[in-house]
């Protein structure tokens, strides 16, 4: 977001993102397909820019 210089009050007030989204978002909790598709949009990137997959510790 830093490199797009996008705030999180801009995805709130200008996009349409939830405030409970973008907390969610901060705190690496599970979010929908929907709103990663929506950030991405918003942030002109790909999934691969901002997520990532790590196998869970057994």
């Amino acid at each position: 977001m830093k490199r797009k210089n996008v705030s999180q009050y801009a995805l709130i007030k200008h996009h349409g993102m939830s405030p409970a989204q973008i907390t969610r978002l901060k705190r690496n909790e599970s979010v929908s397909i929907h709103t990663i598709d929506r950030l991405c949009r918003i942030l002109h990137c790909k999934v691969s820019d901002i997520m990532e997959y790590h196998e869970p510790e057994e």
